[in-house]
């Protein structure tokens, strides 16, 4: 699929352009803040050709793309008017707040920056492996050049950051770009430098040094914006444009220099020290967590939370001790994708597992984790093991980050500082990392889909004679007769994620042409909703049956469903359990398509279709086969 046509159905299935308040990208993920997440289809876009997964992360709507997110996120501009950085006060979207809006803060501040941020630590790294080497000398005018093109990120970080925050908060980018300048205006640092003392119409001014600072900026621009539209409102208009900004620059610099500089820089470097000490008092525990969790801390959205430690760290100390454990945790779900790709006999799967573990050992592991080890997860946990242990080797061995960038077999010249000291046990602690994830992997195993997918496209095949589904069933442990008349859908295609993802258990389902529920075996009720929606059975053989009649329609209240049973009930093949008016729920706006999940799939090896078309009720709906 080319990347226009992929970025117009994003853009349709997250709910439309005027359903977008805004959008970045990082790495791998395009970052949707959106007005109302439930207008987005995100059952569709999981299952729609370039789309890896969606999550919901700190008040984000997050679709995983891989390595081409950014010509993705450039056809989004080219099909949409979304990425327009105009000063449309229109675009507001849902109040995002507590944690989940802290993290959607740092991230959309950061996220803009990673790509540029890696490129510039990737070519530090590889300067300070020059000059150790001496291939290099600082005094070369070639090393000047290149040492420039490296470092100005991290020197006018202030102004990347004003940039990205104005935007997030909708404010004045060029107010806020020139405030970020006059915090590292010359002038300014001469003054710092030279330890002059300086006030302001009496006020005492602390200066600080701002270049290559995190903090201050974005405190200031946050503010900035709040102030804007305040001013905006009580200015008339017809002075406002250049008014505004006045009052903008006169109040904020000043109130920087005095307030929130000292303050953020402060506050930053009391985080730092803290997560310094915590690998002072026991490197091998600390890294041990960082290494295990920084993949769980990634998949919740939680590290933003520590990105703006890292490169803090960096930028005004020159080094950072806490990040490296953090790339154990990379090379040990790569490591664990590795180890699936040696194991399964799926050819599907060693494609995806071989294409993601090249992927994850240049940093990004977003295909590796939610195409192949979270989802058959004994591989997961296994990449947790071995992250542990990597990031323990690490911690322990003092490794420090000297740049900023994705941890990645590109991005390791960043680690390698003067003398090398630390590197080695970096080295170590990835290769042990990716080998016991793989490993492990490889000894723990995980449930192959291959034997699964096989059966299901044999039975998918509609031209399987009656013969051939008659065997099948004849071998199962326990037959599920169908319970309603219609024609079965696939269970993916079912408009609700609960059941569509499979997270309820495995099953099909069936679009009604009668509106009639009966028992699919023997059983007992388990379950009668009062709803009179839904209701389980559990058969004689301990099989569990959970039949949901349309989606959503547990808020008609009732209405249009007459049921026939209450719980505890012994009911036989065929009984009438639940009546529906299939006219009358579609009108009031509903799907009638119906859910048949076996909620106990785990005891079963296998649970195989076994009808396709149209169905009767009382015909073999599903073949259940328990493990031998």
């Amino acid at each position: 699929m080319s990347h226009e046509k992929l970025a117009k159905e994003i853009v349709q299935l997250v709910g439309g352009e005027k359903n977008v308040v805004s959008l970045v990208h990082c790495a791998t993920r395009l970052r949707f803040v959106l007005k109302d997440d439930a207008k987005a289809d995100k059952a569709t876009l999981e299952k729609t050709e370039g789309i890896i997964a969606v999550k919901e992360n700190g008040g984000q709507f997050q679709v995983v793309i891989g390595n081409t997110v950014p010509e993705v996120y450039s056809a989004i501009g080219k099909v949409s008017n979304i990425l327009d950085d105009g000063d449309s006060k229109e675009k507001k979207g849902k109040s995002i707040k507590g944690l989940g809006g802290i993290i959607d803060v740092i991230s959309s501040i950061f996220a803009p920056l990673l790509g540029v941020m890696a490129g510039a630590g990737i070519l530090k790294g590889l300067l300070l492996i020059a000059t150790n080497a001496g291939w290099l000398a600082t005094t070369d005018t070639s090393y000047i050049i290149l040492y420039a093109a490296a470092d100005s990120l991290f020197y006018f970080l202030p102004l990347l950051l004003a940039v990205t925050t104005s935007r997030k908060f909708q404010g004045n980018t060029f107010v806020a770009l020139t405030i970020a300048g006059a915090l590292i205006y010359p002038t300014i640092i001469t003054l710092k430098n030279e330890g002059t003392p300086t006030d302001f119409f009496g006020i005492p001014v602390v200066l600080m040094s701002y270049s290559s600072t995190v903090i201050p900026i974005i405190i200031s621009v946050i503010v900035m914006s709040f102030l804007e539209r305040w001013l905006n409102k009580v200015i008339h208009q017809s002075v406002k444009n250049f008014i505004t900004p006045l009052l903008l620059l006169v109040i904020m610099v000043p109130l920087t220099l005095i307030a929130f500089g000292p303050f953020g820089v402060y506050v930053g470097n009391a985080i730092a020290s803290a997560l310094v000490a915590a690998f002072g008092f026991s490197p091998l525990l600390a890294g041990a967590v960082m290494g295990a969790g920084w993949q769980l801390f990634v998949i919740f959205g939680v590290h933003w939370g520590l990105v703006p430690i890292f490169i803090n760290n960096v930028a005004v100390h020159g080094r950072d001790g806490i990040k490296p454990a953090a790339t154990a945790s990379v090379f040990a779900q790569t490591g664990a994708a590795f180890g699936v790709m040696l194991r399964t006999k799926n050819k599907k799967l060693r494609t995806l597992a071989g294409s993601s573990t090249l992927t994850a050992l240049f940093g990004i592991t977003e295909p590796a984790i939610y195409g192949v080890t979270l989802p058959l997860k004994r591989p997961f946990i296994a990449g947790i093991i071995g992250g542990a242990i990597g990031g323990a080797i690490i911690g322990q061995a003092g490794t420090q980050a000297f740049a900023s960038g994705a941890p990645g077999l590109l991005t390791l010249p960043i680690f390698y500082g003067p003398g090398g000291q630390g590197f080695p046990g970096l080295i170590i602690g990835i290769v042990v990392s990716f080998i016991v994830s793989a490993v492990l992997t490889y000894i723990m195993g995980f449930k192959d889909p291959v034997e699964e997918e096989a059966a299901k496209g044999e039975t998918a095949n509609k031209s399987a004679s009656s013969a051939q589904a008659s065997t099948l069933t004849a071998a199962a442990d326990q037959l599920v007769l169908s319970p309603i008349q219609g024609t079965i859908v696939d269970l993916a295609e079912v408009p609700d994620p609960a059941f569509s993802s499979g997270a309820m258990g495995q099953g099909v389902a069936i679009e009604p042409s009668v509106g009639r529920v009966v028992a699919p075996f023997d059983g007992t009720v388990t379950v009668a909703f009062k709803k009179k929606h839904a209701l389980a059975v559990v058969s004689d053989s301990g099989a569990e049956i959970l039949v949901h009649v349309g989606v959503d329609t547990v808020k008609l209240d009732g209405q249009h469903f007459v049921s026939h049973i209450k719980e505890g009930d012994r009911v036989k093949a065929g009984d009438l359990l639940l009546e529906f008016d299939i006219a009358q729920i579609k009108a009031a706006g509903y799907h009638t398509v119906t859910p048949i999940i076996v909620t106990n799939s785990a005891n079963y090896e296998q649970v195989l279709p076994a009808s396709t078309g149209e169905v009767q009720t009382q015909e073999p709906l599903l073949s259940l086969h328990a493990s031998k």
